[in-house]
């Protein structure tokens, strides 16, 4: 089990359930679309968010990416951090069949992927140095590599975001925010590169 500093928000129950054998951080729910109706539970998670920090951890479809979005609208950049799981198709075992979008949500996933998910949103993981900032890649480089403005920007994101094993719903800004919390600009460009083959 390791130790995290920030608290985590989840969807829902079964998210929790699987993240608290894992790590030790508080963990808050959004009960999934009902964080929209719920002004105590969003000012408690701004609570949360002003005093130690909060990693917005939902599912890879299009609902996840709602509650993502919202969050992100409701508290401050600077107190959230994102960690995103990849598409893996599948269906939890609980459920008899798999989700609309055919992909398994945070409860699904295997230890190792939910904790390099997390460090890679750059949690604060008690024993370890604190993570690197990879880059300071900016939106203008993007523009540059192919990744936005050009004929072939989504093409080449999508390869990107496969390659990375980001979800295929995260947007521009959000994969700009990862990348950067990844790899520096060389390195970007390296996997650009071997993309277009």
């Amino acid at each position: 089990m390791i130790k995290i500093r920030e608290a985590i928000v989840v969807e829902g129950r079964y998210d929790r359930n699987t993240l608290s054998q894992i790590v030790d951080a508080p963990i808050l729910e959004t009960s999934g679309f009902g964080i929209m109706k719920d002004k105590q539970q969003l000012d408690l998670l701004r609570k949360v968010a002003n005093s130690r920090g909060l990693i917005v951890f939902t599912d890879s479809d299009g609902a996840g990416f709602v509650i993502r979005n919202y969050l992100k609208g409701a508290i401050p950049a600077e107190q959230l951090k994102h960690a995103y799981i990849p598409d893996i198709v599948g269906k939890e075992k609980r459920k008899s069949a798999p989700g609309k979008e055919g992909k398994l949500g945070v409860e699904g996933m295997r230890p190792e992927v939910i904790i390099d998910a997390l460090r890679k949103a750059g949690a604060t993981i008690e024993g370890e140095s604190a993570s690197r900032t990879a880059g300071n890649i900016t939106k203008q480089d993007f523009m540059e590599l192919g990744l936005s403005g050009g004929p072939n920007s989504k093409e080449k994101r999508l390869k990107l975001l496969q390659k990375l094993d980001l979800p295929e719903h995260t947007s521009s800004n959000a994969l700009l925010q990862a990348i950067n919390l990844l790899v520096d600009i060389d390195e970007l460009r390296k996997i650009i590169g071997a993309n277009d083959d």
